[in-house]
């Protein structure tokens, strides 16, 4: 690597060096000749610490200390499926001579996970089970890789009610009724929260007249963005430009809406409202778990069959979690003309009705197709707040007293 690009004598990161404690350690000499030792401290299935050395150039001391950085705080699962791209994701511009760097740090970082296994195996002689041992460690994850329970202490302590917005599907206006159930809470007098858990096309940015916003962090806390009384936090105002492309893997994932959830100084607030990326995927999966028991969820779909269809997998993505379900609301259900008051279904008729009276789920209403909607948020207006007294947000005004009405019979 030349002169020019690596620094002779780098500044030493804080994660640089012996870790007093650990219950963890492993030293690993590459096939370059560069060495890297480990040590980690777990505590209640997370990793609570993770230093390192190494003797090797800059290149080794940079993965070294990116990879320490997304092991910190990470549940061990997650941290042992780290690879090298998850480094070289967080090393923009890092050669491609020196990427075998990247490589010795996560295999010594999982060797490290494999020894404080190894030392706290639950037989009374880890050698009764070394070949059980030996095949945890090489088998890979199944599924769903698994979140700990959330900690006690965290951004949600004063969080009253959490509730998610799901959708099986993209395109049905999921961020938007998200949006506006945040908006017409706190227009009731609510404290709210509004979280996007969207990290590859966050909405809320956008759809408050944000974009291009910071959230803050002073000492070990992050700040929510605040925006018509709503508290707000996305992945938006974490990038350098609001165009800025999201290219991460599965655990890096995990670790930031973990980071959007409990290292956020959320406050008091009476209910949070998380928009969830569509599908039941990873994300929408991480979030439920790493909040840890959800209030309760609103399903968003369209009446054409295509979306009902998958809203039918998202109330079994909620059965699965025993996620209470608050009900179904059927968006973009007929275009009423203005001058008419005739009604026109552009994308069919009651495919949300219908789920919801086939799965006895509480059928939350019908929010017409409205052009305005879509010109508020581009523009980061309420409608609610604009239109009031339109068709689409007194229908929108009903959906919300069906879920605070649900709300109360559940709980």
């Amino acid at each position: 690597m030349p002169d020019s690009t690596i620094d002779a004598q780098p500044t030493l990161p804080g994660v640089f060096g012996p870790l007093r404690g650990a219950n963890g350690n492993v030293r690993i000499t590459g096939p370059c000749g560069d060495t890297m030792e480990f040590w980690i401290l777990i505590q209640d299935g997370r990793i609570h610490r993770c230093t390192f050395t190494t003797d090797g150039c800059s290149s080794s001391l940079a993965c070294g200390t990116a990879a320490c950085t997304l092991a910190s705080g990470a549940p061990e699962a997650v941290a042992f499926e780290l690879q090298p791209e998850d480094v070289l994701a967080l090393l923009p511009g890092f050669p491609e001579a020196e990427k075998h760097c990247a490589l010795l740090a996560t295999n010594t970082l999982k060797a490290a996970i494999s020894d404080y296994r190894k030392k706290n195996c639950p037989a009374e002689s880890c050698a009764s089970c070394e070949k059980e041992c030996d095949s945890r460690k090489e088998k890979p994850v199944e599924g769903p890789v698994p979140v700990p329970p959330v900690p006690t202490q965290s951004g949600l302590s004063d969080v009253q009610k959490k509730i998610v917005v799901l959708s099986g599907k993209g395109g049905v206006g999921k961020s938007t009724v998200a949006a506006n159930l945040a908006m017409s809470l706190a227009a009731k007098g609510f404290a709210v929260g509004l979280l996007d858990a969207d990290l590859h096309g966050p909405s809320v940015p956008t759809l408050f007249g944000l974009s291009g916003a910071h959230a803050e962090s002073f000492g070990d806390q992050i700040y929510p963005v605040q925006a018509n009384g709503i508290k707000l936090m996305s992945s938006g105002f974490m990038l350098d430009h609001p165009d800025q492309a999201v290219i991460i893997r599965g655990p890096l994932k995990i670790k930031i809406l973990e980071q959007m959830l409990h290292e956020v100084n959320w406050g008091k607030l009476d209910y949070l409202i998380v928009d969830c990326p569509p599908g039941t995927g990873d994300e929408p999966l991480s979030v439920c778990q790493l909040i840890g028991s959800p209030d309760g969820a609103v399903i968003v779909t369209t009446p054409q069959e295509i979306a009902a269809a998958d809203v039918r997998k998202s109330i079994q993505f909620c059965r699965k979690l025993k996620l209470p379900i608050l009900g179904i609301l059927e968006n973009m259900s007929g275009y009423v003309c203005p001058k008419c008051g005739e009604t026109t279904h552009l994308f069919g008729q009651n495919g949300g009705f219908k789920t919801a009276e086939k799965y006895n789920l509480a059928f939350l209403g019908r929010i017409p197709f409205d052009p305005n909607v879509g010109l508020c948020g581009d523009a980061g207006h309420s409608y609610l707040e604009r239109h009031g007294e339109s068709v689409s947000a007194k229908a929108f005004e009903t959906a919300v007293e069906q879920v605070l009405f649900a709300l109360k019979k559940e709980f």
